[in-house]
């Protein structure tokens, strides 16, 4: 798929546990689900199941025993107050959300016993001047050891470097209304936000109709050739001896 010194074998065997064997494979590996990271929702104004992503200061951080260890921070937005509680992390998650540092975190919001919560939200340090992603954050299936970030920027690569070659002729796309194959994968790999993600994880977008008419239509291609070998093989009937 790559050179052994941008991809080592461990990760190449990873990736083939998805199927994942060359860079064309790469830029079929369809998110199940997406993120919006392109806008921020104020701490006041988020309502519990709602999946946001918030930014603040962190105010308080400390490590629980009961029930269990646990760490939690209590972030801070405008006077509104979120909490972060994390069941399992590392040191170096810990420094991370030291007291003072402005982070950016996106999760379901709960009900705690504190007040609102986050359990294991995603974050990362920030400044004034972090940008914000400008398309969904797409969500892949993925193995052990294999991270969202390593599988995005893969794929970003392939996007990148592939030849996105159309499959279907023009009155094809024409009579049943088919978008391009390459804007459909373009548009499923970095959906703008004003797409509902709703649509793309149900499988609704019309990206995902041309993608199902393929699919469909390579299985049907399938079926016939294995039909006419099955055919040919066939061995001819002998003319019976008098």
């Amino acid at each position: 798929m790559t050179t052994p010194a941008k991809i080592s074998p461990v990760t190449l065997a990873k990736l083939a546990k998805l199927g994942i064997h060359h860079r064309a494979d790469l830029l079929l590996h369809l998110p199940l689900r997406y993120e919006d990271e392109t806008h921020l929702s104020p701490i006041g104004t988020v309502q519990v199941g709602e999946t946001v992503q918030v930014q603040g200061l962190i105010e308080h951080s400390e490590i629980m025993f009961r029930p269990r260890r646990t760490l939690v921070c209590r972030l801070q937005d405008n006077g509104d107050e979120l909490y972060l509680r994390f069941l399992n992390f590392y040191p170096s998650q810990q420094k991370q959300l030291a007291v003072g540092k402005q982070i950016r975190a996106i999760g379901e919001v709960r009900m705690g016993y504190y007040g609102l919560e986050m359990v294991h939200p995603k974050c990362r340090a920030v400044d004034d001047e972090t940008p914000l992603q400008q398309s969904l954050t797409p969500i892949y299936p993925t193995t052990a050891g294999l991270s969202q970030v390593t599988l995005r920027k893969f794929i970003s690569n392939a996007l990148d470097v592939v030849p996105l070659t159309e499959t279907l002729p023009e009155a094809l796309l024409k009579k049943f209304q088919l978008a391009s194959f390459g804007d459909s994968l373009k548009l499923l790999h970095n959906p703008s936000p004003d797409i509902s993600s709703t649509t793309l994880e149900a499988r609704n977008h019309h990206a995902w109709r041309r993608i199902k008419f393929d699919e469909l239509l390579a299985q049907q291609l399938s079926m016939r050739i294995h039909h006419r070998e099955r055919n040919l093989r066939i061995a001819p009937a002998l003319a019976a001896k008098n």
